[in-house]
């Protein structure tokens, strides 16, 4: 069985960039894409290394970044449908997209994501002042809710001063996309992943020990009140370094951790975090490839395809954990 889904994470992730790479318009073979990489003056090499490679690995990023922040989320916080949303994160990257194009500030492209990184990071901080003085996880959904939606009423205000091309321009990125993104987003976003991946990582068991309860992690040794915040700060991190390039993309985060839980079979952190990571890149370089393929020339943003699949999965899942006895969020 282990030896399966070692096979199963490997192979998963390697044909959804695979698939990435080869379809779309037009669609290439396998060995199209290798001889289009290694040779500059082939037709394709442009339309290869600068139009689909940066956005497949763009998608596996932002997937897997946003599928760990929905996992942390979910385990410290004991909250089944617990995701970025809750941190105000993604609409504090809007409002100061927004800004930026409405007002037409002297803003240069490469710098776009570093300024949207920095309103969502402040978002994102408002939030953790508040949790800071309480120890319930309700309020830090409460307090997210509340930043949520008065980031949201600013994007709508500021969108109002704008013009109709405006509009336009800020439509795909409010839904969440992928669309026209080089290998400067990536650049620009995979320090970031990296430095949340490496503090999930470090806090995995300290996390797992708080889905059994703030009496019980605290009888075992875990600062609760420390867990939850740094829990939580990397969530963001990890959400807020996704939303600066791509916009909002919804229910990945909330339904990579518990598709990689029913993998896995179990719903203990340290045993599921992996899973989850690679779990969300798939649905991510999925949902983009059906995004610009389905209804081309017409390019649906992935926040929308995302929405589309991920609503019904994820009712089927919880329906499925629910049958089972087990609530989610509980370690098995």
């Amino acid at each position: 069985m282990i030896i399966i889904r070692i096979g199963i994470a490997l192979l998963l992730p390697a044909g959804a960039v695979a698939l990435g790479l080869c379809l779309g318009e037009p669609a290439l073979t396998p060995s199209a894409v290798l001889r289009a990489m290694g040779d500059a003056g082939d037709p394709r090499h442009v339309l290869v290394t600068e139009v689909r490679a940066p956005r497949v690995v763009l998608a596996v990023l932002a997937g897997g970044g946003l599928a760990l922040s929905g996992l942390l989320l979910q385990d410290v916080l004991r909250n089944p449908i617990a995701g970025p949303e809750l941190l105000g994160v993604s609409s504090g990257a809007a409002v100061v997209t927004a800004t930026i194009v409405v007002l037409r500030l002297d803003v240069a492209v490469a710098a776009l994501p570093t300024a949207a990184l920095l309103g969502a990071l402040v978002a994102g901080a408002v939030v953790l002042a508040a949790l800071r003085t309480t120890r319930s996880p309700d309020h830090v959904a409460l307090v997210g809710a509340a930043i949520s939606a008065a980031c949201g009423g600013l994007v709508v205000a500021v969108v109002g001063l704008g013009t109709q091309g405006d509009v336009v321009a800020l439509f795909r990125y409010l839904l969440g996309s992928l669309a026209a993104r080089g290998w400067v987003h990536v650049e620009a976003v995979a320090p970031w992943l990296a430095a949340g991946a490496v503090a999930a990582l470090l806090l995995r068991r300290r996390v797992e020990a708080m889905t059994l309860g703030d009496d019980v992690a605290a009888g075992l040794g875990v600062a609760v009140g420390r867990t939850r915040l740094a829990a939580v700060a990397t969530a963001a991190l990890l959400a807020a370094a996704v939303a600066s390039v791509c916009g909002p993309v919804a229910f990945v985060a909330l339904l990579a951790p518990h598709l990689a839980r029913r993998l896995v079979g179990s719903t203990r952190t340290t045993r599921s975090l992996g899973h989850t990571v690679w779990v969300g890149a798939v649905l991510l370089v999925l949902a983009d490839l059906a995004s610009r393929t389905l209804l081309y020339p017409v390019e649906v943003p992935v926040g929308v395809a995302t929405t589309l699949v991920g609503v019904p999965l994820l009712v089927l899942v919880l329906r499925a954990r629910r049958g089972a006895g087990r609530p989610p969020g509980v370690p098995a």
